[in-house]
């Protein structure tokens, strides 16, 4: 069983960025409307805005103010589906017999987004970048406990998804709106994270979404299934 605790919290999506926002949704959770638009990144400075896609900016958005008191902060970013939009700009090109563009090769990889992260704040501390199954956020709470089991005093987790380009869309599935949910986690033991094995139909929505239900509400336990694995979070609340 592994223990942490869940400091402070942000998300975002399309329409919903506060945690008065994510609470109202969570009321009558439905699918958003995407009309593309950007989260705020207003401060970082205009020639590093224009490197980031819009899942980075997802990311910085909700990471950012979370990690505002801590010069130095181990942080974990998790996507399954990561940077699709660069991917496909990329294999088209080949497609095309294009040349390729070596920045957008590099801003494509898995890792680019805790690099350009890393660059900005000038943070050196451990950062990993994960691209789980269906589970990925449970991955990421294991690889940041182990960070806090190491002596991090606190963890910065990213999950983010993008919408995936039309091409895409009939293979993707479980990203019903883009999203980024960033958490700060610190030792202790309010909430505890345990594998199973079970076999339960998947829920209509991402388990980050999930979360944040939780989150947003009194929910003690709440359970992740992927294929045959059994996530069971429990929240201590004495």
């Amino acid at each position: 069983m592994t223990h942490f605790r869940i400091e402070k919290w942000r998300a975002w999506a399309p329409g919903l960025d506060s945690t008065a926002d994510w609470c109202a949704w969570h009321q009558a959770p439905s699918r958003l409307a995407d009309s593309g638009e950007q989260p705020d990144v207003s401060a970082l400075p205009a020639m590093q805005r224009r490197r980031l896609s819009r899942l980075a900016r997802m990311a910085f958005h909700v990471a950012w103010p979370l990690a505002e008191a801590y010069p130095q902060l181990p942080m974990v970013f998790a996507s399954r589906h990561g940077e699709t939009s660069r991917t496909l700009s990329i294999l088209s090109d080949l497609a095309h017999n294009e040349p390729l563009s070596p920045t957008q090769f590099s801003l494509s990889v898995h890792n680019a987004i805790i690099g350009l992260w890393s660059i900005q704040r000038a943070d050196h501390s451990e950062m990993s970048a994960i691209a789980g199954a269906g589970d990925g956020l449970e991955n990421a709470v294991l690889e940041a406990c182990g960070m806090l089991h190491d002596g991090a005093p606190a963890v910065l987790l990213v999950i983010a998804e993008e919408a995936p380009p039309a091409l895409y869309a009939p293979f993707v599935d479980d990203v019903p709106f883009p999203y980024a949910v960033g958490l700060l986690l610190t030792p202790g033991t309010d909430w505890h994270l345990q594998l199973g094995r079970g076999d339960a139909a998947c829920s209509e929505w991402p388990h980050a979404l999930n979360l944040v239900r939780a989150l947003c509400s009194d929910q003690a336990t709440l359970q992740h299934h992927w294929k045959s694995r059994q996530w069971t979070w429990s929240r201590n609340k004495a």
